[in-house]
């Protein structure tokens, strides 16, 4: 992510989350001014980041620690357009040993996604405050898509 995308990338997660997690209330009550707070303290500073064009316009980010996907979100109009697919390629180039990631068990779009792409389930949980939301730990290994 070049520096100038920082602000559309922001825009992009808010309202995907918005889009998204309708059962979290902390969620639908967060504004575009909190996701940017949260977003320039405590994703940016911490992460790797990266951006996924779609005919020259912003369509999905990725935001990686090592190995850990902490945040991977493609517009809901550009869903199933391979964006989301592209950004998990960028994040196996980066840790082609292993990635991570939690989801909501409730967001049935994004488990299937990454279940399509050979992630697998290894721990339920729940996520911490605001949200308290049952969910999900997957994890991918480069062995299991050579025994496919």
């Amino acid at each position: 992510m070049r520096a100038e995308e920082q602000d559309d990338v922001i825009r992009l997660w808010w309202e995907t989350c918005l889009d998204t997690y309708h059962f979290i209330p902390a969620e639908a009550g967060r504004t575009l001014e909190d996701a940017r707070s949260y977003f320039t303290s405590a994703i940016a500073p911490r992460h790797d980041l990266w951006v996924a064009l779609d005919s020259g316009a912003l369509a999905g980010f990725l935001a990686i620690r090592e190995d850990f996907i902490d945040r991977l979100y493609v517009r809901p109009d550009g869903q199933r357009r391979g964006v989301g697919a592209a950004l998990l390629d960028q994040a196996r180039a980066l840790s082609p040993e292993r990635l991570q990631l939690y989801t909501h068990v409730r967001n049935k779009k994004a488990r299937a996604f990454y279940e399509k792409h050979r992630f697998l389930a290894v721990k339920f949980g729940e996520s911490p405050p605001p949200e308290c939301e049952p969910d999900v730990l997957y994890e991918w290994r480069p062995a299991r898509d050579a025994s496919a």
